[in-house]
């Protein structure tokens, strides 16, 4: 039916008691809206964004290298030891940790989807997903790079009471204790001589 009048809509979408096709099409929209899956389209959602492909072209390079690196040590490997897959994936995770937070910076700005907030759901269960294996599963951990900065923060704050003591001990004027003599009638001898001679 070619006809797009609101009554052949109606009699279309509405005919049965359920509203079936209204539920479905409502629930997909909300469901779509939720996951925020239009962040990783283009604007006129032909197709993945550059970025989103490229995550997820980093994302399988990931898991294959967590993959590979744990097959190679499968006969003589602790449970706790994944020393040889923190060092051989070290790079690829670094690189996805990387991009994502880049990601996450753009699109709070609105970047190629022009849809501002979070990242399509694909993107974050992904990055959760691959965050939870490398830390929790093979207990790698990434180097922090900010450990100068904040150890001369700290030192700084520490030292701030001892420089303000000393800049106001040195500044500060002193009160110089001074003796003062107390001022008393000095007594004579002939008076002493006096009193005794009447007593």
């Amino acid at each position: 039916n070619s006809s797009e009048s609101h009554n052949c809509a109606k009699s279309i979408l509405t005919s049965d008691r359920l509203q079936i096709v209204v539920t479905l099409s409502e629930f997909f929209n909300e469901t779509w809206e939720a996951a925020n899956c239009a962040n990783c389209l283009k604007n006129n959602s032909e197709g993945l964004s550059n970025s989103t492909e490229e995550f997820l072209d980093l994302f399988n390079k990931s898991l294959t290298c967590f993959e590979h690196n744990l097959q190679g040590q499968a006969t003589d490997l602790s449970p706790n030891n994944y020393t040889q897959v923190c060092k051989n994936c070290n790079e690829t995770y670094t690189k996805l940790n990387d991009l994502y937070n880049h990601l996450q910076r753009i699109n709070r700005q609105g970047g190629e989807s022009a849809h501002s907030a979070h990242l399509c759901i694909d993107v974050e269960d992904a990055m959760n997903i691959t965050r939870k294996l490398w830390s929790r599963t093979f207990n790698c951990s990434l180097p922090c790079s900010d450990t100068v900065p904040v150890i001369a923060v700290s030192s700084f704050i520490l030292f701030l009471p001892i420089v303000f003591y000393l800049s106001s001990f040195l500044h500060s004027k002193q009160k110089k204790r001074i003796l003062i003599l107390p001022k008393r009638i000095q007594s004579n001898a002939s008076l002493v001589n006096i009193q005794e001679k009447y007593s």
